[in-house]
């Protein structure tokens, strides 16, 4: 059977430059409004992640996977702009569930500019976030220096999971030997379970309230 080593090593000699393909077009997937809930962006992050093994390789992956991140929360943003609070009672967010647009609504309203940072490292409002602070006419100016910081922090936090994860099964490859394949099947599974329960729990968190269509909220978010 496989081995860890084998598995890392069929990664590792692919193109690097492919390998950074595949990474930004799933972060651009992941953070784009409407694709988000159907691409398993994070999952296949880390899994390209773990072919990094060194700084140099570490920083250009991060860097890249950022700049898709934050083009995928400028598609966003312009969705936003241009078809407003509609997209509340859109298709894409009745599927995920309206109280999640209203969970970033809110969150917009109350810090800005800030909760376009902190919405990044939240499942399914991540994704909203963008489009939801164009419909609130957010300033592009501080959205763009907000969701390029968030999109950094979460492609260096995600690209450096994968990486440091890639280095322990190296070593435990060599410690175990060939039965190392064992311990990789349970972390890919434990990694698919945490991201399928962690997406299906903040699915179902809230109800959706029974609200008119098209009801905006009665004051735009403070610029």
């Amino acid at each position: 059977m496989p081995n860890i080593a084998e598995a890392l090593a069929a990664l590792t000699d692919l193109p690097f430059p492919l390998v950074l393909v595949v990474a930004g077009a799933f972060a651009l997937a992941e953070c784009t409004f409407g694709l988000g809930f159907l691409v398993p962006g994070e999952t296949a992050l880390l899994v390209t992640a773990a072919s990094v093994d060194s700084v140099g390789a570490y920083a250009v992956m991060t860097l890249l996977v950022a700049v898709c991140a934050l083009t995928g929360d400028t598609i966003g943003y312009v969705v936003g702009r241009r078809w407003g609070y509609r997209l509340r009672d859109s298709r894409v967010v009745a599927r995920v569930g309206r109280s999640h647009w209203d969970r970033a609504a809110r969150l917009l309203y109350r810090y800005g500019a800030w909760a376009v940072v902190a919405a990044r490292f939240l499942p399914i409002v991540r994704t909203l976030t963008p489009a939801a602070a164009g419909a609130s006419q957010l300033e592009f100016l501080r959205f763009l220096p907000a969701a390029a910081v968030g999109a950094l922090g979460w492609s260096g936090l995600h690209v450096g999971v994968g990486a440091a994860a890639g280095a322990a099964a190296r070593t435990i490859e060599e410690v175990l030997g060939k039965a190392s394949w064992v311990v990789l099947a349970a972390a890919v599974l434990v990694v698919l379970v945490t991201v399928l329960v962690r997406r299906r729990r903040a699915a179902a968190k809230q109800p959706d309230p029974p609200e008119e269509s098209g009801k905006e909220p009665a004051e735009p978010v403070p610029q």
